[in-house]
């Protein structure tokens, strides 16, 4: 069960894929050496901050995709990192961003070369040059951070490495990406097909509806710095989409990709490895930090990777299954670098181990894998799928109120105030989370452990696995309205 590979990024509006989209997708890839201002162009065409933005060069190392509309046209947009030549710094990270960057030329329609007008061409110019004349795509030629007319003048300088028709752009205010936009339209190939309408809202009333399809799952890789987050995207994508590196915070931004599998499609968002706190000290580590709690924003399941060989279960762990908690989202526990824990022994020690801090979520599955070999992966991917059915299931009102009847006959609700509290009936008011409303006779009366007696039974009944399930009581009248 080997994840097909998938070139199918983005989402309308400047936000990350959700798999719905044309047919055929134009790719848009922004290119150049580190610093000229690639990530903030990018975020100015997508609308949206979905690039860390920092003056320090090499900061976007993997390809970023975002879905946009560029005047009603759906498009997707490839940031790339900053191509070095050889014998820089960054070492073989830098030949890593290179073909990072080769990848997204063979996905891009067109490509936005940005130079830096305020500088003069310098080698790692010329080596974007001569890349892109190999790649044989069609290029647009911009020159960025012309933030003021005399600025302009220093523009000229690119035309020596043969470039044709520059651009001259602010990426920071805006100026001149009005005239770049209008040509990236026109190179763009004929208009596919239109994406299918949006389906109608469903009625409150469940009775004779058909059951509402579940959205593209959105999966969020979270987890401490170095615990194999890109390993294991890569090895769900059967491709080096991410970089990986021994070295921790080699991701930085939030990446999206899909990927096809023969149970259906979904979105993998790897994400930055987050520190405690006060070890956040440098300003990209921060931002990092936000990209990861912006991809539990938005993503639908979060998979929260620890490392099975060292400190599974510590204290930040803890903090990121918090994170995700707190904002309602389906949850999986994976236990990586399984291989490297040697013995059965140690094996269902490490299982207590997790399952013991991570108890305030018990009802997260745990799943153990070695993201390197492969073991355990297609055992996750199952769980993931189920994981996200649950959490868009949906029960029709009518079986939940015979599940309400059954579960108060077995176990009643503790006394208030000497008088008995009477659950009237219920429904379900939402998913992603499950939720549900109970109308009660005294709602303020349901103790806490009664609330836990319910969630326990609705997931025993309804396999809410590895889903928040959120329960609210309101006071009802002594006889069930009629619908």
């Amino acid at each position: 069960m080997v994840p097909k590979r998938s070139r199918k990024p983005g989402r309308r509006g400047g936000l990350p894929i959700d798999g719905r989209r044309p047919a055929r997708l134009p790719f848009v890839a922004v290119v150049g050496r580190p610093n000229v201002g690639k990530s903030t162009l990018f975020n100015r065409l997508a609308r949206a901050p979905l690039s860390i933005v920092d003056p320090t060069p090499g900061v976007t190392r993997d390809r970023l995709y975002a879905e946009v509309e560029l005047r009603g046209r759906p498009v997707g947009l490839i940031d790339t990192g900053g191509v070095e030549a050889e014998g820089t710094a960054l070492g073989e990270m830098a030949d890593r961003i290179r073909l990072q960057v080769r990848v997204a030329l063979e996905e891009a329609d067109v490509v936005v070369c940005v130079f830096d007008a305020t500088t003069l061409p310098t080698i790692d110019d010329e080596l974007v040059v001569d890349l892109l004349r190999r790649a044989g795509r069609r290029v647009l030629w911009a020159a960025n951070k012309v933030d003021r007319a005399r600025d302009a003048a220093a523009v000229s300088e690119y035309y020596r490495l043969g470039v044709e028709d520059l651009q001259p752009v602010s990426a920071t205010s805006g100026a001149g990406v009005g005239e770049l936009l209008d040509r990236i339209l026109a190179a763009l190939p004929a208009a596919g097909p239109e994406p299918d309408d949006e389906p109608e809202p469903l009625p409150d009333d469940d009775e004779g509806r058909e059951p509402e399809p579940p959205p593209v799952p959105r999966v969020a890789v979270i987890g401490r710095p170095n615990a194999g987050k890109s390993t294991l995207v890569n090895r769900l994508l059967g491709a080096d989409r991410m970089l990986v590196d021994d070295r921790p915070g080699t991701t930085r931004d939030a990446v999206d990709a899909r990927v096809d599998t023969e149970h259906g499609p979904l979105v993998l968002i790897d994400t930055a490895g987050l520190r405690r706190r006060a070890r956040v000290a440098e300003r990209l580590e921060r931002l990092a930090a936000v990209s990861a709690v912006r991809a539990l924003e938005r993503c639908h399941v979060a998979l929260l990777l620890t490392d099975g060989s060292a400190e599974a279960g510590a204290d930040q762990d803890r903090h990121l299954l918090g994170l995700a908690v707190d904002r309602g989202r389906a949850l999986v526990v994976v236990v990586n670098k399984t291989d490297l824990v040697r013995g059965a022994t140690a094996l269902r020690a490490l299982g207590h181990r997790v399952r013991d801090a991570f108890g305030f979520a018990a009802y997260a599955p745990v799943q153990f894998v070695s993201a390197r070999s492969g073991r355990g992966v297609p055992e996750l991917l199952r769980t993931v799928l189920r994981v996200h059915g649950a959490f868009n299931r949906r029960v029709p009102t009518a079986e939940l109120n015979r599940f309400l009847e059954t579960t108060v006959e077995r176990h009643s609700p503790p006394l208030f105030r000497g008088k008995p509290v009477r659950l009237l009936y219920a429904a379900q008011t939402g998913v992603r989370p499950p939720s549900f409303v109970f109308f009660a006779s005294h709602p303020e009366g349901v103790h806490a452990s009664y609330v836990r007696y319910l969630e326990n039974q609705l997931r025993e009944r309804y396999g809410f696995d590895g889903c928040p399930v959120r329960l609210r009581f309101r006071r009802g009248r002594a006889e069930r309205p009629r619908r």
